[in-house]
């Protein structure tokens, strides 16, 4: 299977590597986690949940030939703390997640720098991403990773049963694109904020 598409990266503190079926329990682990998935529609209740969850979202990605998928790994141990990748095609959604032990410490900040530097070299025009504003830390990881706010559009979230604002961050990688506007026409309740926090 070639590395085309998420090939492995290194930063100063980070390996971001490919997952594979063993990472399915630290998958699991991670995925099962409320705290690492209080803002991501997904929470797997079984092994077996992760197996398809690996097959669905790390296998069909590397695939592929855009996007990308990792683990976030730390240097020094190897263990895996969090995730981090971006959806094949468009809007190129940004997403990941961390443990909560690493939170606050820049680590997502660092991939997501890595990540997107990777997506410009692959020639994607844009990177996109969303927060909850009850979230508004992730708002600061995508501001720390040169991404800037455009808008806020009201949707339901189905996992979580509820309707939910997120905020919606862009970074043009090649300095032709306006503003990704897919959320802004799909969803009629939209405004542009001027405090994020």
């Amino acid at each position: 299977m070639s590395e085309r598409n998420t090939p492995r990266l290194e930063t100063e503190r980070l390996i971001l590597r490919r997952f594979t079926r063993e990472d399915i329990p630290v998958i699991y682990e991670m995925m099962s986690d409320p705290q690492v998935n209080k803002f991501v529609p997904c929470r797997l209740g079984s092994i077996k949940d992760a197996e398809q969850y690996f097959e669905d979202n790390y296998a069909g990605v590397y695939r592929g030939t855009t996007g990308c998928a990792y683990g976030i790994c730390l240097k020094d141990s190897g263990r895996v703390i969090g995730y981090i990748g971006v959806k094949p095609g468009e809007p190129w959604d940004l997403g990941y997640g961390l443990r909560p032990e690493f939170w606050r410490q820049g680590y997502v900040s660092e991939a997501a720098r890595a990540v997107i530097g990777l997506m410009r070299e692959q020639g994607l025009p844009y990177v996109t991403a969303t927060h909850d504003v009850e979230n508004p830390a992730s708002g600061r990881v995508m501001r720390a990773a040169g991404m800037e706010y455009k808008y806020t559009y009201h949707e339901f979230w189905e996992a979580g049963d509820r309707w939910v604002w997120f905020r919606m961050y862009q970074l043009d990688l090649n300095g032709e694109n306006g503003t990704y506007m897919g959320y802004w026409e799909k969803y009629p309740e939209h405004r542009i904020e001027e405090n994020l926090d």
